[in-house]
């Protein structure tokens, strides 16, 4: 296994490698000059000029490139036009909001969608089955924005129990920071956890349907056992996969759901970036998002064989 993972590792290289040139290149050959934008509408030629400069924007394409790809290999994303600060530090300082917000998510999706989705497969083609699966269906549907309004109006604004935006720290204490949580992790867990539902159920029955399944009933085991015991764990593998691609993006950025509840992550970070033609901020966010989702497939990958000991490396 430990061969394995070393390869996978050494292959995200020329992956990375790509991401980080189609991402230069698509930000290099946008409309638009950030000198322009950070010089103000006053500003003279020469003023834009001279900002030009200090910023290496005045170099040519393959130059500007080489020395933004060095410093991203030796741990240097460069500093922000507009704040004058290290990428790095901003995604650092930011990471831990997103962090906690995915986690939270991701929590509160298994713990409805998983439960919904054996129920759903067992009782197929019931009542309770399409009563899932309308749920699951309408909950994907509703726009996450429109969730999280609707949430903070009952609970913030009508019933006063919950804060209406921001986020409390997790040095600042457990309790305000998981109240902080519930609305934002709540909305975006209510879309996920309908993807998991139905990713569940559908395995679940691939699963129902075979020999092993049938024998176990016969043998006289109860139900439980045999959902949770033998039909949940070898319909493991694609729910664990469900699972890693939503809490890769989740750790990417949420944007709209970080811009509704005022969250200061990685999501609204990006937006911020994007409107003020920040390009260094964006290219961390691009290439820390691409680690993120290659670092979390391969932790996927090496988990299949503790569900799954079939799977070997």
């Amino acid at each position: 296994m430990l061969a394995y993972a070393v390869r996978r590792v050494v292959a995200t290289i020329p992956v990375m490698l790509i991401v980080a040139v189609i991402t230069f290149l698509l930000l290099a050959l946008n409309p638009g000059d950030p000198a322009a934008i950070l010089a103000g509408e006053d500003a003279t030629t020469a003023d834009i000029d001279m900002i030009r400069e200090s910023l290496g924007l005045d170099q040519p394409m393959p130059v500007q490139f080489v020395k933004w790809i060095t410093g991203v290999v030796t741990g240097d994303l460069g500093m922000s036009i507009f704040h004058g600060r290290p990428v790095l530090e901003m995604l650092m300082a930011r990471l831990e909001p997103t962090a906690m917000v995915a986690l939270a998510t991701i929590l509160i999706s298994v713990l409805i969608a998983v439960p919904l989705g054996v129920i759903a497969a067992w009782q197929a083609g019931t009542w309770i089955d399409r009563a899932i699966m309308v749920f699951a269906v309408a909950s994907f549907s509703i726009p996450v924005f429109l969730v999280g309004y609707f949430n903070i109006y009952v609970f913030s604004m009508q019933m006063r129990v919950l804060p209406v935006q921001g986020y409390v720290p997790l040095a600042q204490g457990i309790i305000p920071c998981l109240t902080s949580l519930i609305l934002p992790s709540a909305t975006l867990g209510l879309a996920y956890s309908a993807l998991l539902a139905r990713m569940t159920r559908s395995t679940m029955l691939e699963v129902l349907n075979e020999d092993y399944i049938r024998t176990a009933r016969a043998k006289g085991l109860s139900i439980s056992p045999v959902l949770i015991k033998h039909a949940l764990r070898n319909a493991a593998v694609p729910i664990v996969t469900t699972i890693g691609v939503a809490f890769a993006s989740l750790l990417g950025g949420v944007v709209v759901t970080e811009s509704v509840f005022a969250i200061p992550g990685i999501g609204r970070m990006t937006v911020e970036a994007i409107l003020q033609r920040d390009i260094p901020v964006v290219q961390g966010v691009v290439l820390f998002a691409a680690f993120t989702c290659i670092m979390v497939n391969l932790i996927i990958d090496i988990s299949y064989s503790l569900f799954d000991p079939r799977i070997r490396y």
